[in-house]
């Protein structure tokens, strides 16, 4: 088999109890040690209270895990030099033996191997500001256009073209729909200053909107954007110019491809003074918990 499953996932999948993969990059690149490790356990832990099943995602010296115990999250917290795994290269780190944390796109692909349909995420990738020049454009919304997994974020990374994104996830066929409001969160912020294309206000309508997918033989899955709870939130307009900034930053230190997303997080928990890491762990949770209410749907 290409993947293992942790005992846990086994019996969930065995017994149809509800399952919500999460991805792993959170815990490699978007968090520090030992917050990843403790954001991870967090986040588990919200699922299970609600009545799913937890199922992390990770290569693990080339092999693919879907469910990790916690002598394996703590493994991957502090691993040298871990990967970015998504559809490109996830096969090629499994044949090499190497250690990474799987992206939005590469967690999909194990998730929907595994035949788990639902996913919680923070932000999913998209398309990156410039990308008429540099065609630098998420994996992400290629995987949900292709891949039939419902996806719960708190919308695109602020950093981000999100004009953008959401032309190329209508282009993709892709549902964009936004929990309880009719405007786009934008991962930090509960607004975007963009109307969601859909909107559905409960987990069963969700669930519903899965299924019927897969009755009318679409391909791919469904974007759920969940706004961050407003007691946790960066209002946009104080957000806005510190991306900016940080983005100018990383124009001036030639930095590109992958190492964009992990430096603009960086410049901008350091220009937040903490505060984008506080709200991330907030909205990453806040997806989990919705994520665990559509399982037990599906």
């Amino acid at each position: 088999m290409t993947y293992l499953l942790s005992q846990e996932v086994k019996e969930a999948l065995k017994n149809n109890s509800p399952v919500v993969a999460l991805e792993s990059t959170i815990i490699t690149h978007g968090m520090p040690y030992p917050d990843n490790v403790a954001m991870a356990r967090s986040v588990e832990d919200d699922i299970r209270a609600a009545g799913a099943t937890p199922a992390t995602i990770a290569v693990l010296n080339g092999q693919l895990h879907v469910g990790l115990n916690a002598d394996q999250i703590e493994a991957l917290s502090t691993a040298t030099a871990p990967l970015k795994l998504s559809r490109a290269d996830m096969a090629l780190a499994m044949v090499s033996g190497k250690t990474g944390g799987t992206t939005v796109a590469g967690t999909m692909i194990a998730a929907s191997l595994a035949g788990i349909s639902v996913f919680a995420t923070g932000g999913i990738g998209g398309v990156h500001r410039g990308a008429e020049l540099t065609f630098d454009v998420s994996a992400d919304l290629q995987e949900l256009a292709q891949t039939p997994v419902t996806v719960v974020a708190a919308g695109a990374k602020a950093i981000l073209d999100l004009p953008k994104t959401l032309e190329v996830l209508e282009t993709f066929g892709v549902p964009v729909i936004a929990y309880g409001q009719d405007e786009l969160p934008a991962f930090w912020s509960r607004t975007s200053g963009l109307k969601a294309p859909l909107r559905l206000d409960h987990p069963e309508e969700i669930a519903k909107a899965h299924h019927m997918r897969a009755q009318l033989g679409l391909s791919g899955g469904q974007l759920i954007a969940n706004p961050i709870p407003k007691e946790d939130e960066i209002p946009r307009d104080v957000l806005t110019p510190l991306i900016e900034k940080a983005i100018r930053e990383a124009e001036a230190k030639a930095i590109t491809a992958k190492e964009v997303t992990p430096f603009l997080l960086k410049t901008i928990l350091d220009l937040t003074n903490g505060k984008s890491l506080v709200a991330n762990k907030a909205l990453v949770r806040n997806n989990a918990r919705l994520a665990a209410e559509i399982a037990k749907h599906i």
